[in-house]
Protein backbone atom coordinates (compact mmCIF):
# COMPACT_ATOMS: atom_id res chain seq x y z
CA UNK A 1 0.00 0.00 0.00
CA UNK A 2 1.35 3.20 -0.97
CA UNK A 3 0.31 6.79 0.04
CA UNK A 4 1.62 9.69 -1.63
CA UNK A 5 2.25 13.08 0.47
CA UNK A 6 1.56 16.13 -1.14
CA UNK A 7 2.93 19.38 -0.41
CA UNK A 8 4.45 18.16 2.64
CA UNK A 9 1.02 17.68 4.12
CA UNK A 10 1.46 14.99 6.74
CA UNK A 11 -1.66 15.11 8.31
CA UNK A 12 -3.86 14.71 5.22
CA UNK A 13 -1.70 11.48 4.03
CA UNK A 14 -2.44 9.95 7.52
CA UNK A 15 -6.03 10.45 7.17
CA UNK A 16 -6.34 8.99 3.36
CA UNK A 17 -4.11 5.92 4.95
CA UNK A 18 -6.21 5.40 8.00
CA UNK A 19 -9.53 5.22 5.44
CA UNK A 20 -8.01 3.12 3.71
CA UNK A 21 -7.03 0.40 6.39
CA UNK A 22 -10.29 1.05 7.75
CA UNK A 23 -11.90 0.34 4.26
CA UNK A 24 -9.82 -3.15 4.31
CA UNK A 25 -10.03 -4.36 7.31
CA UNK A 26 -7.32 -4.47 8.68
CA UNK A 27 -8.58 -2.46 11.85
CA UNK A 28 -11.13 -5.19 12.88
CA UNK A 29 -8.90 -7.93 11.65
CA UNK A 30 -6.37 -6.61 14.33
CA UNK A 31 -9.40 -6.14 16.74
CA UNK A 32 -10.17 -9.76 16.31
CA UNK A 33 -6.60 -11.28 16.75
CA UNK A 34 -6.34 -9.35 19.63
CA UNK A 35 -7.52 -11.94 22.35
CA UNK A 36 -8.20 -15.18 21.20
CA UNK A 37 -11.51 -16.39 20.24
CA UNK A 38 -13.09 -19.43 20.99
CA UNK A 39 -14.57 -21.29 18.03
CA UNK A 40 -17.85 -21.35 19.15
CA UNK A 41 -18.02 -17.89 19.64
CA UNK A 42 -16.24 -17.21 16.38
CA UNK A 43 -19.17 -19.45 14.93
CA UNK A 44 -22.06 -17.36 16.64
CA UNK A 45 -20.32 -14.11 14.95
CA UNK A 46 -20.42 -15.02 11.69
CA UNK A 47 -23.83 -16.17 12.36
CA UNK A 48 -24.84 -13.16 13.36
CA UNK A 49 -23.15 -11.60 10.57
CA UNK A 50 -24.49 -13.84 8.14
CA UNK A 51 -28.28 -12.94 9.74
CA UNK A 52 -27.83 -9.04 9.69
CA UNK A 53 -26.41 -9.17 5.77
CA UNK A 54 -29.67 -10.99 4.64
CA UNK A 55 -31.57 -8.58 6.63
CA UNK A 56 -29.95 -5.81 4.83
CA UNK A 57 -30.15 -7.47 1.32
CA UNK A 58 -34.02 -7.92 2.22
CA UNK A 59 -34.35 -4.19 3.55
CA UNK A 60 -32.39 -2.92 0.09
CA UNK A 61 -34.81 -5.47 -2.29
CA UNK A 62 -37.90 -4.58 -0.54
CA UNK A 63 -36.98 -0.89 -0.93
CA UNK A 64 -35.73 -1.06 -4.83
CA UNK A 65 -39.11 -2.71 -5.42
CA UNK A 66 -41.41 -0.64 -3.56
Amino acid sequence: MQIIVRDNNVDQALRVLKKKLQREGIYRELKLRKHYEKPSEKRARQYAAAIRRAKKADRKRAEKDG
